[in-house]
């Protein structure tokens, strides 16, 4: 049976990733973005097309819809191709993007006879409610930043697209991951977490406030959102996000708690204090001409709370935000990366220092999450195989699934050992599982074959990828040379009690 077919449009961005990496599987899909594949750092896979195109240039996104309607037409597409910063300024990339890109993609998919045209909006889009009242899917887009100005016209200009487009309108709360990636709580954790003058300092009351999703719920919403296309009206609003907020307060709380072990006491800034203090900041920033995160308008939502009731999507879908991967859950997760990988952590923040290049052992990490899937079933067919029959007897005994797991759990070891650079954790692991193996009546040879066989399984699908194409030398120093201390322990253990000898080779 043929799989569905969606285009995602903006499909290299933070969502678009993410989207994409869920679906893949059960769908064949097209992917539009500025960006090339490879840069966009989008995996390469057989159900993923991809068109390097601008779509508020017409003729070339004409020319990607040609494909696309040749080869066979789509079912679904989601748009989330939007230009938004957090300067204040209207940039002409609002427009060019958002509203004249939109047309742009709306008229190229008149003949295409979709099922379902998904609309990526914001919660942003609306004006904050007034104190005790919450947003709603009725809300409109009433917003005055020019960002909600555009959606607000992207939104109106779907109707006229009524007769031969199906659409919904999606509105997201701000997304973040474990690894932070949303500039505002980026730029709070970066200054309450430091030693810098400020770390203490809310502005006012802390209680502006705003609801947090993480990026990996948008794969199961928007499965949702096609799954229900049928029970959806025209242009319906659905809130893709908690029917709750975080204020400033309880993130910093929270934060140091995590950070720290304890509580700070925070200084609350005075309101009008507070906006004399970003605009004299910003005014040196201009002068210098570095100007900080923080900008005059965003003043104007101090202590304002953007409180949502997202219960009939809930309803909808049969869809809801999983509790543990909310924000005051997983912030233990985000402060950890700060801590153990700050590098990582900036470059991700995109505030890494000009010059500052990634190292080698956290490219090698991200290539090895990057092909896990892969690996992992390189590995078991080399295992498992008929002509591993008399190397491996006693792994072929061991159903595939089980066998699976158990690899899962060394590479992550593995993984973990790359990207920090300590193999303690790793050679630990290893003789716990010599013992075990020992125990089960597994031969030296054969435990330690099968590491050999992990190790050059990551080594020849990762010398594939050309991400990895200058890590020659690094992929033996983390990969082969981390493999080789695990293979002594293991070796250690069986010699304890009368093992074989490990062959010289590794």
């Amino acid at each position: 049976m043929a799989l569905p077919r969606l285009i995602i449009i903006g499909s290299s961005g933070f969502v678009g990733r993410h989207l994409l990496d869920y679906l893949k599987e059960d769908f064949r899909i097209v992917g539009l973005d500025l960006r090339s594949q490879l840069r966009g750092g989008v995996s390469f896979h057989d159900n993923v097309t991809w068109y390097q195109v601008d779509i508020g240039e017409r003729e070339s996104l004409a020319a990607a819809f040609r494909y696309i309607r040749e080869s066979g037409g789509a079912d679904y597409l989601i748009h989330l191709a939007a230009h938004f910063d957090f300067t204040g300024e209207k940039h002409p990339e609002y427009w060019r993007t958002n509203v004249d890109g939109m047309r742009n993609v709306l008229e190229e998919c008149r003949e295409l006879q979709l099922k379902r045209f998904v609309f990526a909006s914001s919660v942003a889009a609306c004006r904050f409610p007034p104190p005790g009242q919450v947003l709603t899917e009725d809300s409109p887009p009433d917003g005055d930043h020019v960002y909600a100005v555009t959606k607000r016209i992207g939104e109106d200009m779907l109707a006229e697209y009524d007769d031969c487009i199906p659409s919904c309108i999606t509105r997201f709360a701000a997304l973040f991951s474990d690894w932070c990636e949303y500039p505002p709580l980026y730029f709070f954790l970066d200054t309450w977490l430091s030693q810098a003058w400020n770390s203490r300092i809310i502005g006012s009351r802390g209680m502006s406030a705003i609801p947090y999703m993480h990026v990996r719920e948008m794969g199961p919403f928007m499965r949702r959102v096609i799954e229900h296309h049928d029970d959806i009206g025209r242009r319906e609003v659905l809130i893709a996000g908690p029917s709750a907020t975080l204020s400033h307060l309880e993130l910093f709380d929270l934060a140091n708690i995590h950070f720290r072990g304890r509580r700070e006491r925070p200084i609350h800034m005075p309101k009008l204090l507070a906006i004399v203090g970003v605009r004299m900041r910003d005014l040196l920033g201009r002068i210098v001409g570095n100007r900080p995160f923080e900008r005059p308008w965003m003043m104007r939502y101090v202590d304002k709370d953007l409180a949502v009731n997202a219960s009939r999507t809930y309803a909808r879908l049969d869809w809801h935000p999983r509790e543990r991967l909310l924000l005051s859950r997983r912030m233990p997760f985000l402060v950890e990366h700060l801590k153990s990988d700050p590098v990582e952590w900036h470059r991700l923040n995109r505030a890494a220092p000009k010059g500052v290049r990634l190292r080698d052992n956290l490219r090698i990490y991200r290539l090895l999450d990057k092909n896990l899937d892969e690996i992992c079933n390189t590995f078991l067919d080399k295992v498992m195989g008929p002509a591993a029959e008399g190397r491996f007897p006693s792994y072929q005994k061991v159903a595939r699934d089980v066998l699976e797991w158990r690899f899962m759990i060394l590479l992550r070891h593995l993984q973990g050992a790359v990207r920090t650079s300590d193999r303690g954790l790793f050679t630990a692991y290893c003789r716990d599982l010599a013992e075990k193996r020992l125990m089960q009546g597994f031969g030296v040879q054969e435990v330690c074959g099968a590491m050999q066989t992990v190790n050059s399984t990551c080594l020849e699908i990762l010398r594939e990828d050309p991400e990895a194409e200058d890590l020659g030398a690094a992929l033996h120093d983390h990969i082969t040379m981390t493999m080789q201390f695990g293979c002594d322990q293991i070796l250690e253990i069986y010699e304890e009690v009368g093992g074989e000898e490990l062959p010289e080779e590794f």
